[in-house]
């Protein structure tokens, strides 16, 4: 077993002393997140602690097995906690509308393994080497000595094989395919994780998808691929925005390409922007930076301003020089 990190250590006594805690997590939260905050929340239940778990967002369809009790809850107002747990949260303003009701608590407590993390809470546990916050609250429950029950089980295997790509991802470590196997070990389904997670897509991400492979354009060479997903193209699918996870590994798979890239309409002049790479020597965490965003070296992300082909334009200068510099 792993040396337990001092700042883990204070964040176990903080927990450990807490009656009421609140765990929360980012926006449009995907398995990492929603698998992070479950998995702690069930842990700190068998604790005997009282638990809240905020999200501005509902969880995802295919995650919903996760949460049969519908613990995630939109937040509201009044409430106070003796500790606010975040996970999977690189940043406090991607807690969204979140951010405005844990102000009333004692400690802020980060846990998160995004490099880009801006160490916004009172004890801040960030670990970039590993793939998942799903593995960062495994640990955390081994050190504290908490049960892992199957359900537990559960949502910190989804949490690791959604972030790892199914342990596809060179982030993947040793040390990741035995936190799965320990994990299976006390209980997680994964009859159950891969039917929900993988096997059971609705019809209108299908849609989506055929959208994908009829509009996606090659560039630098094919080294880049990229599409589009405007209000329409989900209004035309009957989608919502949570089914287009996912998809940017479509384009990503292609022979020769090193970089996919979707840009996703968020407003008139606000564009989201997601990118992935499959070259280590390319880093898409340095480009995301440069539109005020961050993620990995492998997988990022940024809201960007301005006229959408003006941000096309720029993000694909962007990944041009970055290409030339590998």
């Amino acid at each position: 077993m792993k040396d337990c990190p001092k700042i883990v250590e204070q964040i176990i006594a903080a927990l450990n002393e807490a009656q009421t805690v609140c765990v929360v997590g980012h926006i449009r939260p995907d398995g990492d997140c929603i698998g992070s905050q479950l998995g702690l929340a069930l842990a700190l239940e068998g604790e005997g602690k009282q638990v809240t778990v905020w999200n501005e967002d509902p969880v995802p369809d295919k995650l919903r097995f996760l949460d049969p009790e519908k613990r995630v809850r939109k937040p509201v107002a009044g409430d106070r906690f003796d500790v606010v747990v975040a996970t999977d949260c690189a940043s406090f303003e991607r807690l969204g509308r979140v951010a405005e009701y844990v102000g009333r608590r004692g400690m802020f407590i980060n846990i998160d393994h995004h490099a880009s993390n801006t160490r916004y809470a009172d004890l801040n546990w960030v670990s970039p080497k590993e793939p998942s916050s799903g593995e960062l609250i495994f640990d955390l429950c081994r050190w504290a000595r908490w049960k892992i029950t199957p359900p537990i089980a559960n949502c910190l295997f989804t949490a690791i094989s959604t972030d790892t790509g199914s342990f596809q991802y060179p982030s993947t470590t040793p040390d990741t395919l035995d936190t799965a196997a320990r994990l299976v070990e006390k209980g997680a389904d994964l009859g159950e994780i891969c039917q929900q997670v993988y096997q059971s897509f609705p019809m209108t991400r299908v849609k989506l998808l055929r959208h994908v492979y009829s509009t996606f354009r090659m560039t630098h060479g094919d080294q880049t691929a990229y599409f589009w997903l405007r209000k329409r193209d989900y209004s035309r699918a009957g989608a919502a925005t949570e089914e287009s996870e996912g998809l940017i590994d479509h384009i990503r798979a292609i022979e020769g390409v090193v970089i996919a890239v979707v840009f996703e309409e968020i407003d008139e002049e606000i564009t989201r922007i997601s990118w992935r790479s499959k070259n280590s020597v390319v880093d898409v965490n340095e480009i995301a930076r440069l539109f005020g965003g961050g993620g990995h070296k492998a997988a990022a992300g940024a809201r960007v301003s301005g006229k959408p082909l003006g941000v096309q334009r720029r993000v694909l200068g962007a990944i041009r020089k970055s290409l030339a510099k590998a």
